[in-house]
């Protein structure tokens, strides 16, 4: 999103939807998966209550459930249905799609910038 290379995500857990580490798309990724979030409890919830449990571990598929604090990459839509919503999460912007501009505005997204280090 920032013009340079883009930076991993989350290798623990494993995050993006080519499960890759990064936030990379491609065409058959509907979801736009391109927002490095780092998740809030507050967050969480809120998926959960529009029909996207992310904190359930689903061991048959793999899925050990989220946390607060862990990084994951979250579909475009999602995250600026969360902004609306007043609980966007954290966003690492190096590790953010720049394809997530097509859904949200830079401004917003920086305004939501991770403190990382």
């Amino acid at each position: 999103m920032l013009g340079g290379e883009l930076m991993p995500c989350s290798y623990d857990p494993l995050t993006g939807y080519l499960r890759d580490g990064c936030c990379n798309t491609d065409a058959s990724d509907f979801g736009v998966h391109t927002v490095c979030a780092v998740l809030t409890e507050e967050f969480l919830a809120f998926s959960a209550s529009v029909g996207n449990d992310l904190s359930t571990p689903h061991p048959e598929i793999g899925f050990d459930g989220l946390k607060p604090g862990d990084r994951w990459c979250l579909c475009a839509s999602r995250w600026a249905e969360a902004l609306e919503a007043g609980v966007a999460p954290p966003v690492v912007l190096e590790a953010t799609h720049a394809r997530t501009l097509e859904w949200v505005a830079r401004r917003d997204l920086e305004a939501h910038r991770a403190s990382i280090g």
